[in-house]
């Protein structure tokens, strides 16, 4: 391997000003600076990039910490991130924990962090208690819908008006008994899923329905194909079901799927609504119906607070829950024209 003192020898010069010049510092004379770098050419010197940054403290590299490489939402989170890092010269590397505390704790050892110069964790598995316990100079912007101690940055979505929007709008389309697929029952601990479910029951309340708990359809896991199986069961023990608000657009794309295989028409005999805007669901049965949780402006909102912080800027922690909106496609009807 051709070291620092090879090309020092071949330039006829000192170490220290092969270093000088390759670490673009010190005084060094337009003739030297040439004749060294062709010498490092010449030999095929390679600079460890890794020990250069390093020295500086630094490693040009952020992490995403998330539940699931399988997760369509966080595979599209990741390829918002990576070219906005980029774009700054930083490198993303993205991590799973297994949505577990070990996991997620682990992404924020000692060791581990001083690979990074910054942390996007997605929170899980993590108490308010596990947190509150942390304490690391790296800086870390939490995702998700844990509580969190007041001193991190922090971003989530806004699950249960998304939900209570989809919902809404499926009342008003004339449903009148929609199920919840993946819901759950609200717990200590906020969820995904029991936020989602919270805003599906207040649009029942708004808008003087009912909200039968019993189509409150729970699953493990939350994927295309449990949702698949989980909607013919309950369609076979509940035929008067006229419309679905799925957690997920995973969850949707299961629903789907599942009603063709009993022969049912979507959005005729049922509505369907999903929650992600993930691109793939655009490309099912018409396009899925979904609530936008404003993915591009939580990537954006992630990138500029990290930045922030790795660059060393002091500000109040800052809290933040994204816009959304709802997206109408294919698999939901043309509410009825308000009466004049």
């Amino acid at each position: 391997m051709v070291t620092m003192s090879d090309v020092a020898s071949a330039a006829g010069v000192s170490v220290m000003t092969v270093s000088n010049v390759l670490n673009e510092r010190g005084r060094v004379s337009a003739q030297t600076r040439l004749r060294v770098l062709e010498k490092v050419k010449e030999t095929g010197y390679e600079i460890d990039l890794t020990a250069r940054r390093l020295r500086a403290g630094r490693t040009d590299t952020v992490a995403l910490v998330v539940p699931h490489f399988d997760h369509a939402y966080f595979g599209e989170l990741a390829a918002r991130l990576a070219p906005a890092f980029g774009a700054k010269g930083k490198h993303l590397v993205v991590e799973q924990s297994g949505a577990s505390r070990e996991g997620e704790l682990a992404a924020l050892s000692a060791a581990r962090l001083r690979m990074y110069d910054g942390v996007l964790l997605s929170a899980v598995g993590l108490s308010f208690e596990d947190l509150d316990r942390i304490s690391v100079r790296t800086p870390i912007v939490l995702l998700g819908e844990q509580r969190v101690p007041e001193r991190f940055d922090h971003i989530t979505m806004a699950n249960a008006e998304g939900a209570r929007l989809a919902t809404a709008r499926l009342l008003e389309s004339g449903a009148r008994r929609i199920a919840i697929v993946g819901g759950e029952e609200p717990s200590r601990a906020p969820s995904m899923a029991s936020q989602r479910t919270r805003g599906w029951e207040r649009a029942h309340v708004e808008l003087g329905a009912d909200a039968d708990r019993g189509l409150v359809v729970q699953l493990r896991p939350h994927d295309a194909p449990t949702a698949r199986d989980a909607i013919r069961k309950m369609l076979e023990r509940d035929e008067r079901v006229d419309a679905v608000f799925a957690v997920t657009d995973q969850v949707g794309i299961g629903v789907v799927a599942g009603l063709t295989d009993m022969g049912l028409r979507v959005p005729d005999d049922l509505q369907v609504i999903g929650f992600d805007d993930l691109a793939l669901a655009r490309h099912v049965a018409g396009g899925l119906s979904s609530v936008d949780p404003g993915s591009d402006w939580i990537a954006a909102q992630a990138v500029d607070i990290l930045e922030a912080r790795m660059a060393g800027a002091a500000f109040a922690p800052r809290h933040l829950v994204s816009p959304v909106r709802l997206v109408l496609r294919g698999t939901t009807k043309a509410a009825p024209a308000a009466r004049r």
